[in-house]
């Protein structure tokens, strides 16, 4: 599908980019829709990779090199939640990812991590997934529920989602396995393992009996979708159930993908990278029968990372729009859904040269949060839109 052109606005604004979002307190930035505010809400973060918030209020915080953070009346408090297990946080996409409490948290008080777990070999490492009980600023009775079956240098994915229906979604990366050779032959269209792929799962880590592929020999069963290079945003729609997803495309191709149980997304034998450096061609062609082509791409790309829609009250002309943060493009793009949301219709970039968008959230207050990175893991802040009346 081509890229929607119907729409592309630039926020405008401060440019944020050497300033910082401190000096931007009080600065008005015009949008198509909306006029808003950023304001920080803390600082003093290292490489944050998520947010979430509990039911009190409280914000929780990853940061890659392996620690939780809680947040609490606006402070970020001094030491990291202990309970989380060991991290893997050799190179430079290693390291703890996605914090998601469960849906009936209230109740159950279950926190679900995402991370790079260490393995025995020297080295190695893969995507994990974990839930504990957050009990007394602590996590507590911590149980190992998934281990991806991929092993390599980077392109973990680590985003996770719950449907309607309770159950679990994470993403994996195809590990930086090389495009090359015969593209069929690429781990990410091997279905044996998990290189590139969402999984789908029960609560407590358990198969669902109705995916796609349970009961086939030699396919892993926590499968619900294969042909990924590196999912980096993962988000569903209330309103539809529609599961989105934003991964990376090698130095062009970045993508939006509306998630399909049993759908092949084609990489890396469809897409619109090329390799990095000599920009030669990688994939085979742009599409393929059987194979998913995205809703919505980017070249060049932004390094979509984070993924949200929104439905709060505080933007009421945003309401259904999707927000990607990018990181190499240091923006947030608004995308617009036709009708039966399942096209984009528009995009607005909103917040160019902020920084690097790791994490894009909708707090219980309606507002929008997003969490800003540095390469070199000098602290950086989080903060929100607030809209001008």
């Amino acid at each position: 599908m081509l890229r929607s052109l119907l729409l592309v606005a630039t926020a405008v604004g401060l440019s944020l980019g050497a300033a910082g979002p401190l000096q931007a307190q009080g600065d008005i930035h015009k949008s198509a829709l909306h006029d808003f505010r950023v304001v920080t809400v803390a600082e003093g973060l290292e490489v944050p990779w998520s947010m979430a918030w509990l039911p009190g209020g409280d914000m929780l915080v990853t940061e890659r090199a392996g620690r939780l953070r809680i947040i609490r009346n606006g402070r970020l408090l001094p030491d990291a939640v202990p309970g989380v297990p060991e991290v893997f946080t050799t190179g430079g996409q290693a390291g703890l990812f996605d914090v998601v409490p469960h849906p009936d948290f209230a109740n159950n008080h279950y926190l679900y991590l995402s991370f790079a777990k260490p393995l025995a070999e020297r080295g190695a490492s893969a995507t994990a997934m974990v839930r504990g009980r957050f009990e007394n600023d602590r996590l507590e009775d911590v149980e190992e529920i998934f281990v991806a079956v991929a092993n390599g240098q980077g392109h973990y994915g680590g985003r996770i989602a719950f449907d309607e229906d309770g159950y679990l979604f994470l993403t994996a990366g195809d590990r930086m396995a090389p495009p090359n050779g015969d593209l069929m032959a690429h781990p990410a269209q091997d279905r044996s393992n998990h290189h590139g792929v969402i999984v789908r799962l029960n609560d407590d880590g358990s198969v669902p009996a109705d995916n796609p592929y349970v009961g086939q020999a030699g396919i892993r069963p926590e499968i619900w979708s294969y042909g990924h290079r590196s999912p980096q945003g993962l988000a569903l729609d209330p309103a539809t159930g529609n599961l989105w997803m934003t991964e990376h495309g090698p130095q062009g191709g970045d993508e939006l993908n509306l998630i399909e149980p049993g759908k092949n997304y084609g990489w890396p034998v469809i897409g619109r990278g090329v390799n990095y450096g000599p920009g030669v061609p990688i994939h085979q062609s742009i599409t393929q029968e059987g194979m998913e082509s995205p809703v919505h791409f980017w070249v060049p790309s932004i390094a979509a990372s984070g993924l949200m829609v929104y439905t709060g009250s505080r933007f009421p002309a945003w309401n259904g729009n999707l927000f990607a943060g990018g990181l190499a493009g240091e923006q947030l793009a608004r995308l617009t859904l036709n009708e039966d949301g399942t096209k984009v219709m528009t995009e607005e970039t909103l917040l160019p040269y902020i920084g690097r968008i790791r994490d894009v959230r909708q707090g219980p207050d309606g507002y929008i949060y997003v969490a800003i990175e540095d390469r070199s893991r000098a602290p950086t802040p989080i903060v929100r839109l607030e809209p001008v009346d």
